[in-house]
């Protein structure tokens, strides 16, 4: 029997087969639940594992080398983009990396496209507006319903709600540009279509047939930032990405444009996107995710009125851990067979 030590969620049903073959010791966040494990306590519990499968967890260089010397033959990261783990070191020990490309994409393209539409109507400002008491009446018996039947909130005045957090706008014939068309880009773009919107995408490596297949629109980085009026950022955290979307981005794009970023706030240069959100280089944005998180209280993108924050939850639903045990079931199951992996990381700079 293999020793497995496994630290993500796979169904039963699945690991049953799996369990035929493997002595498996549930180790890390499987284990001690969420955000409660050091690098240390992981490196322990999975050592002299031959198959390691980790989720959230992270593992450097030197824990890498250590489960390599130990016998580790197998190592398997349930993320969309294993970020958490030395890539060089599993290399240097001659082994592949198996991963989940594309596990959470439906979730983060559902998601996306909410975020769209609370930013396109100020549901989120309305909603917490309302809740804080603005734009309500006097108390009263509420059962007690005058018969009226076109109910409103009174006179399109200063006073009004549309007046205070603003009309907003449809997405319907709206140019949806799509920044990185890959898994999760192409689910938003299908999506986005679905609304009547016209989608564009840019992707240096961008399947031009895929994208016609879909509907979309393939173009340089200059037209889809000319001619969008939300860009939704979809770039991977690699080298070459980081900050990429800065002021240069800003100054070419509409004023009356937005953007989404569910991706990582890594792909954002911080300072410029505050700034021309505040000198009005683009009209709002809607972000998911933040350069340090929990986000400080004292964020600027948090008290701003033209965008929408929340805590980045779009990556996660009740059904992500379903897809991700999936796939790292099969690359398991391949590696027990003697077969080559299906969903391989390959380093992009």
């Amino acid at each position: 029997m293999k020793k497995m030590a496994l630290c993500t969620p796979i169904a039963e049903e699945l690991l049953a087969p799996i369990k035929a073959q493997c002595e498996i010791t549930i180790c890390g966040e499987l284990k001690h639940g969420k955000g409660n494990v050091t690098e240390e306590m992981v490196r322990e519990e999975c050592m002299g594992s031959e198959l390691i499968v980790l989720g959230d967890e992270y593992a450097g260089k030197d824990t890498i080398k250590a489960w390599a010397d130990a016998g580790m033959k197998f190592i398997g990261v349930a993320k969309g983009t294993p970020a958490t783990v030395d890539f060089e070191a599993i290399t240097q020990a001659g082994l592949t990396l198996s991963y989940t490309p594309g596990r959470n994409r439906v979730a983060v393209a559902e998601y996306t496209i909410g975020m769209m539409i609370a930013m396109a109507r100020s549901m989120t400002i309305a909603a917490a507006g309302l809740a804080k008491g603005e734009h309500t009446g006097e108390e009263c018996d509420i059962y007690d319903v005058p018969d009226i039947k076109n109910v409103t909130f009174g006179p399109l005045d200063e006073k009004h709600p549309f007046m205070d957090y603003g009309i907003g706008f449809e997405l319907y014939g709206k140019k949806l540009g799509i920044a990185g068309y890959g898994a999760i880009g192409r689910e938003v773009a299908v999506r986005a279509k679905a609304f009547g919107m016209e989608v564009l995408a840019y992707d240096p490596y961008l399947n031009e047939e895929l994208a016609a297949a879909d509907g979309v629109k393939g173009v340089s980085l200059d037209t889809m930032l000319a001619e969008s009026d939300i860009v939704s950022i979809h770039l991977p955290t690699i080298p070459s990405c980081r900050a990429i979307v800065n002021k240069e981005w800003f100054s070419k794009m509409k004023k009356s444009a937005y953007v989404v970023n569910t991706a990582r706030a890594y792909v954002i240069d911080q300072k410029d996107f505050v700034e021309a959100l505040q000198n009005g280089d683009i009209a709002g944005a809607a972000v998911d995710v933040y350069w340090k998180e929990p986000v400080p209280a004292n964020h600027p993108l948090l008290s701003m009125r033209n965008v929408v924050c929340t805590p980045h939850m779009a990556g996660l639903t009740t059904d992500v851990d379903g897809w991700s045990g999936r796939m790292m079931a099969e690359e398991i199951t391949a590696y027990l067979n003697g077969e080559s992996g299906k969903y391989l990381w390959k380093v992009r700079k």
